[in-house]
């Protein structure tokens, strides 16, 4: 019950719910502005460009819209004159599918690939394409379902997208955090077989979920290009600080690979390390994953600076006390990542440029800072 107080209060949840819903209402609006304000008959483009329209961001919607009108107004035109030459056939329905999937795999209508081909498809099943005035009416309701549709997301709480954003790159860290936990334990436990290869796995997942996240970051900056919203600028800025966190987390994550890999190979079993060794490397290890868990800016720094502090007592002047290349290898591993995460965690206020809100949880709200 509480997780679900805490997601109904989620302000990304909010977002996402008010998109579907203004979807919904632009095709609504659409269908009845050409049915009963133009008096069009079977007006169902207007609705159905509406529902095409509506995208995540304000640009998008512009831009999307844009080509929309294109493939739209393409679908109509092929459907009349192939019908106009040929009728309502097979060889007709070929003809205009053909040419509509060629035109939309052109690079100014990829983004509708299917649209034109789809238009002409309906129009000329309809029997709308021998008719030229309903395929005038098919173009206005069209026009009708995309305007309604741009002046929805434009006015109507332009979306912005840097909360989705934020949330994506925390889920990514807490899951860095959560496997450096989990491998600590395991190699306490001594019983490490077949754990490498799922520690691996992992990182090729958490790989997956920083992709998301990157194309999230996009996402947010486009979402304030054309955005009214008063706080669109300085609540995207602050999301340009998400490009050196993921940078940050990527290298994090290729070093806890690199530190599965060596525990694999030429670590050899945990149980058959030196004790003075394993038992400081894997208190470290999960101090590391806690800290990370938990955004403690502190508690990485404190980690980091024992990382190298061990390094430096493990290891003197003489040759035969040096620490094992393995060993050493892997409190490099885990320094590095506790510097990058380091930063990660720091910049946590970073995310506190947009209006502060009861439903976000507490390390994503802004710093308080007292006078």
């Amino acid at each position: 019950m509480p997780h679900l107080r805490e997601r109904l209060r989620d302000p990304v949840l909010w977002t996402d719910a008010l998109q579907l819903l203004k979807t919904v209402a632009a095709a609504v609006i659409a269908w009845v502005l050409a049915q009963d304000v133009f008096g069009l008959e079977q007006p169902f483009l207007a609705p159905w460009a509406a529902l095409l329209t509506v995208h995540a961001t304000v640009y998008r919607t512009f831009a999307r819209g844009l080509q929309q009108v294109g493939a739209t107004v393409l679908g109509v035109l092929l459907a009349f004159v192939a019908g106009s030459l040929l009728g309502v056939n097979a060889a007709s329905l070929a003809i205009v599918l053909l040419v509509g999937m060629v035109a939309g795999a052109t690079r100014s209508l990829r983004a509708e690939s299917t649209t034109a081909a789809a238009t002409a498809l309906v129009v000329l099943l309809t029997g709308s394409s021998g008719d030229s005035d309903m395929l005038v009416s098919r173009l206005l309701d069209t026009v009708i379902g995309i305007g309604v549709g741009l002046a929805i997301n434009l006015l109507v709480v332009p979306p912005l997208r840097d909360r989705s954003a934020a949330r994506r790159v925390d889920a990514v860290d807490d899951r860095i955090g959560e496997l450096l936990c989990d491998m600590a334990q395991r190699l306490r436990s001594g019983e490490t077989a077949g754990d490498v290869e799922e520690w691996t796995q992992r990182t090729r997942d958490i790989d997956h979920e920083i992709d998301l996240a990157w194309s999230q970051v996009r996402q947010a900056r486009e979402s304030g290009r054309l955005n009214p919203r008063r706080r669109a600028v300085p609540r995207i800025r602050a999301s340009d600080a998400f490009t050196d966190l993921l940078s940050r987390l990527e290298q994090a994550l290729a070093e806890t690979r690199s530190m599965a890999r060596t525990i694999d190979g030429a670590a050899g079993s945990a149980p058959d390390w030196d004790p003075s060794f394993r038992e400081r490397w894997i208190d470290l290890l999960s101090r590391t994953g806690t800290a990370i868990t938990e955004a403690d800016v502190d508690g990485v720094e404190r980690v980091r600076e024992d990382i190298e502090a061990t390094g430096r007592e493990l290891s003197d002047h003489e040759a035969e006390s040096r620490l094992p290349p393995e060993q050493g290898a892997l409190l490099v591993n885990l320094r590095n990542i506790a510097e990058a995460m380091g930063r990660v965690a720091s910049a946590q206020p970073v995310r506190g440029e947009a209006p502060d809100h009861p439903g976000l949880p507490r390390r994503m709200r802004p710093a308080r800072h007292s006078d």
